[in-house]
């Protein structure tokens, strides 16, 4: 029997992101996913290291390069339409869980519960809840760097998602020294110059 789950998430690469948005370099689905995972493993890293936590980076790393892997059934829905108001959020979470499960079905059935947990958190582990929080941070942390990339390139279309986004990466600081750590140490190195990332 055939099984269609892995040519789908191929599909990632055809989603344009920031649709809405004039870009001076489009950015694709695969392309942000990349980023959320090496981000959210790093996070995860931080915590480990720094933070005494025991989170399992690896698994940051798989939930990041699935998180928006529903938007090959729902499309990129643009954040101000998504979050609008409480009806439509919780109405788009539920399309979103129910792309999820779509997708899982695309599984053969042995393989299925490997995959689950990539998908969805276990509410009851609260190290896992914290995990998904990381991933979630690592999300908006990829999006700040766009804004960073498409105004640092004359593009004045980010500047009012720049400063929105600025603030949910600081208000996210606050809570998670992970966080704050990557914003303080890694986040200045994305406005250099290639020359500048080569010196030592």
């Amino acid at each position: 029997m055939e099984y269609n789950f892995f040519a789908l998430i191929s599909r990632m690469k055809y989603i344009d992101r920031w649709a809405l948005m004039r870009n001076n370099r489009e950015e694709n689905l695969c392309e942000h996913c990349l980023e959320v995972s090496m981000i959210a493993h790093a996070l995860a890293t931080i915590g480990n290291v720094r933070y005494g936590k025991t989170l399992n980076a690896e698994r940051a790393a798989l939930i990041g390069l699935y998180h928006d892997a529903s938007e090959i059934i729902t499309g990129d829905m643009p954040t101000p339409v998504k979050y609008y108001n409480d009806d439509i959020k919780t109405a788009f979470k539920d399309v979103e869980d129910i792309a999820c499960h779509t997708l899982l079905d695309k599984l053969p059935g042995d393989l299925r519960p490997a995959y689950e947990p990539i998908f969805f958190k276990d509410a009851d582990d609260e190290n896992d809840v914290y995990l998904w929080k990381l991933v979630k941070a690592a999300d908006k942390l990829s999006a700040l760097i766009k804004c960073m990339e498409e105004t640092g390139s004359g593009n004045t279309e980010f500047s009012s998602a720049m400063g929105t986004i600025m603030n949910s990466v600081s208000q996210m600081a606050e809570t998670y020294p992970e966080v704050n750590d990557f914003v303080c140490e890694f986040l200045p190195a994305y406005g250099k110059t290639l020359d500048d990332l080569q010196q030592i």
